[in-house]
């Protein structure tokens, strides 16, 4: 029998079959990616093959993973040299920041976007909590509004409290399976909730101390919302790091950088020191944006590093 993995709970996977009834799997052996290892070889989102356990009418073994149409993944956050996945077979995915309560952390949109762009996923980048915002957090917002939808992004700002860009993003995501991502304590709960109040997601207000989110997702679930879209609901991202990844990797998920690269005078130009940089030309021209640039030259050295350290070990 066949289904669709709709919660991960680590050892356990609650997949709905095609029939539609809901039933508890666990997988035996192991399943890799690429040949690198995985913490969690299913995700959220993959189509399954099941054979119901021996004496059990409710429990079901997942003996295949059909092939995927894409899948996201990043470092493990606790394993190193494993890698973690985040869902597989989505129609776009929906990074949601915030400008305040928590503060801005820019660089993570980048960071996100290099988690996608290698498979092609289209992104909608969301600013929520708008309602919240001065003159001086719009004007951050038309920044990287114009920053990002300038390279061919899809930009919001909405506001759960407000309504403001609630009718829009649920047409956006209507009948598209979508990935909902970010931070802790950016609104996505409350934001799903307002999406479809049926659901009644746990959330959890700002830490008055720190001012950062906690965690109210523990594990990454699709929900089913009621005017037809399907979201996987993932838990807030601290951070990011790209085992999988080699330097080279950053310039050609960069579009702005890497449609420059063709007109630099090396062909392995990493845009940093060389001359005859078309990239660096376009960054002090305007064309390609500081900011960005900056992101790109954080993660090339930052893979760079982490690859160096990788052979040594080896040695």
């Amino acid at each position: 029998m066949e289904g669709i993995v709709i919660k991960s709970t680590g050892s356990w996977y609650l997949v709905r079959r095609s029939d539609g009834e809901i039933i508890r799997a666990r997988i035996i052996g192991k399943f890799r990616l690429d040949g690198k290892k995985l913490t969690n070889p299913v995700a959220v989102g993959d189509h399954v093959l099941l054979k119901a356990e021996k004496g059990e009418e409710e429990t079901a073994v997942i003996k295949e993973i059909l092939p995927r149409d894409n899948y996201i993944v990043r470092s493990s956050p606790r394993k190193k040299m494993h890698l973690h996945l985040i869902a597989a077979n989505v129609d776009q995915a929906v990074v949601i920041n915030t400008i305040v309560q928590p503060n801005l952390k820019q660089g993570f949109i980048d960071r996100f976007l290099l988690m996608t762009e290698p498979m092609d996923i289209p992104v909608v980048i969301i600013f929520n909590k708008s309602d919240l915002w001065g003159e001086e957090e719009t004007e951050t917002f038309e920044i990287l509004q114009e920053i990002y939808e300038e390279i061919g992004y899809k930009t919001m700002r909405i506001s759960s409290e407000s309504g403001e860009g609630i009718e829009e993003l649920k047409e956006l995501l209507k009948d598209k399976t979508s990935l909902l991502s970010g931070h802790s304590g950016v609104g996505k709960s409350t934001l799903i909730n307002t999406l479809d109040p049926r659901l009644d997601l746990a959330t959890m207000e700002i830490s008055d101390y720190s001012g950062k989110g906690q965690h109210t997702t523990t594990f990454a679930e699709m929900h089913e919302l009621a005017f037809g879209a399907s979201v996987i609901d993932t838990p807030g991202i601290k951070s990011l790091s790209f085992i999988n990844m080699e330097p080279e990797t950053v310039a050609h998920n960069f579009r702005e950088v890497f449609a420059h690269s063709h007109n630099c005078r090396f062909g392995n130009c990493t845009h940093r020191n060389e001359p005859g940089c078309a990239v660096k030309s376009a960054v002090e021209e305007g064309a390609i944006s500081e900011i960005r640039y900056f992101n790109y030259l954080t993660l090339f050295d930052e893979i760079s590093d982490q690859n160096h350290w990788e052979r040594n070990m080896d040695l």
